[in-house]
């Protein structure tokens, strides 16, 4: 039975192919390159697609919660960055996931500290959180008063180790073109630079310094003054980073399948059972108008290339709208399959939850406990 027989609702496909030479591409590109490969496993969620980055020789990995970072350390994972601010009410948590683990936290203010003081017994790396520019949250870059003050605090406790300054450029998702992608990386990376060379002679010496964005980590060719990188996205890619210019439309990894309801002639619209909590409301612009993601049609043994011109026009909780001006429309029946390669695979992995190979092999994630 074809991978395509199996489907009667919304499922997340995954080339494996494409996802391994992903990862193989940007595991040479660290290792080119001398800088620490450290990737971040928010994006795909899953034990089973860790492995294929073991096989690719990384031992260090991020994770974005202290639920997965439990998860995957159940799975053999060693060295553990939880990139996501301290939240103080899971101490006990990260202190008993620091015995199993060499694990890292982020902190950006110094209100988490006493309760890591208070409950934590285990060593812990301790990374600062720094603004560059993105402005959803870290210390700002320029604050260097309030950055010496917390490297001051964490120095007087034993058991931390201050490690060094980290950011995500998250503005790069949405800079337009490769040529700003580049710019914004630049940026970031040079202001840690600064940062860590005040801090170095204010007496904190041997700061490391790590970034992690996939359009700038794709894209940039100088990484000079990095000492880790943290891309997670590039796994799997997306139709956001394919419109962005951060890779091709062969290197998106995962696309939704999804049966097709109905038919509107006069509209050129197919209905699509995949809607909202399948894709998420994230979106590109095709030919200047809002899309949820890219239409394509099946191929024999995958999905095909995005249809010319087409767009998924509106999303509601179960239903897509595709529209689809071409000739393809009339290829299309009621009862047939459309792929649709998300805006951003992230947030459609969260939503869906696993995975089925083109070789019909179903792969869980974080979402569904697997044990």
């Amino acid at each position: 039975m074809s991978v395509w027989e199996q489907i009667d609702q919304p499922v997340l496909l995954i080339d494996e192919a494409i996802a391994r030479a992903n990862i193989e591409r940007m595991a040479e590109r660290a290792k080119e390159r001398a800088v620490t490969f450290r990737p971040h496993f928010k994006t795909h969620q899953s034990a089973q697609i860790g492995e294929w980055f073991r096989e690719a020789g990384v031992e260090k990995i991020t994770v974005s919660s202290v639920e997965m970072a439990e998860y995957f350390a159940n799975h053999g994972w060693k060295d553990i960055l939880i990139a996501f601010s301290m939240n103080p009410r899971q101490t006990k948590r990260i202190n008993a996931l620091a015995r199993r683990v060499h694990l890292g936290i982020l902190i950006e203010n110094m209100d988490v500290l006493p309760p890591i003081y208070l409950f934590g017994v285990e060593p812990l790396d301790v990374w600062l959180k720094v603004d560059v520019g993105n402005g959803r949250t870290g210390v700002d870059w320029q604050d260097k008063k309030g950055l010496h003050e917390i490297c001051e605090v964490v120095t007087r406790i034993p058991r931390l180790r201050l490690t060094g300054l980290l950011t995500h450029s998250g503005h790069s998702y949405h800079a337009g073109s490769p040529e700003v992608v580049n710019i914004i990386f630049r940026e970031g990376v040079d202001r840690l630079n600064q940062l860590r060379d005040d801090l170095e002679a204010a007496g904190f010496s041997g700061l490391k310094v790590s970034v992690g964005d996939t359009p700038g980590c794709s894209l940039c060719e100088d990484w000079s003054g990095i000492d880790e990188v943290r891309p997670g996205n590039f796994v799997l890619y997306d139709a956001q980073q394919a419109n962005e210019g951060s890779c091709e439309i062969e290197n998106i990894a995962v696309a939704l399948a999804c049966p097709v309801v109905a038919k509107h002639p006069t509209r050129r619209e197919v209905v699509v059972y995949g809607g909202a909590i399948h894709l998420s409301k994230d979106y590109l612009e095709v030919e200047g108008i809002i899309s949820y993601g890219l239409p394509a049609l099946v191929r024999n043994d995958c999905w095909g290339d995005p249809i010319p011109y087409a767009r998924v026009d509106r999303l509601s909780q179960e239903h897509g709208i595709l529209w689809i001006p071409g000739p393809e429309f009339e290829q299309i029946a009621v009862g047939d399959l459309v792929c649709i390669l998300p805006a951003h695979s992230c947030l459609t992995v969260q939503s869906m939850g696993d995975y089925l190979s083109l070789n019909g092999e179903k792969i869980t994630t974080f979402n569904k406990k697997a044990a």
